[in-house]
């Protein structure tokens, strides 16, 4: 699978199943262009355990709002629905994958 965009009308359905990691993203923001190569590789070793996902927080505004996102880039880690993760900053990948991802990820 690839990368998914989710807009304000695909953001709620998008997250309601399976695991989805979702980063809030903003073409100024310097540290998210610094994720954006982290994200593909973490798409590319563990997409058939989560899917990974973007919104672009300048234009898709009820998401970012509803999400109560302050800070670029944000990360939300869901699980069925809920949220059971969130990061804000740029992370490496290192981190993001030991210390977030795995240890909040559903067992195989």
């Amino acid at each position: 699978m690839a990368i998914v965009e989710l807009t304000d009308s695909t953001y709620e359905e998008a997250v309601r199943e399976g695991v989805v990691l979702v980063e809030f993203w903003a073409e100024w923001c310097t540290y998210c262009k610094l994720m954006t190569p982290i994200l593909n590789e973490i798409e590319a070793e563990l997409g058939d355990r989560l899917t990974v996902a973007t919104v672009n927080a300048e234009t898709e505004i009820l998401a970012t709002e509803r999400m109560e996102v302050m800070s670029l880039p944000a990360l939300f880690l869901y699980a069925d629905g809920q949220v059971v993760g969130k990061v804000t900053g740029y992370v490496p990948k290192e981190t993001l994958v030991n210390e977030f991802l795995l240890k909040l990820l559903p067992r195989r």
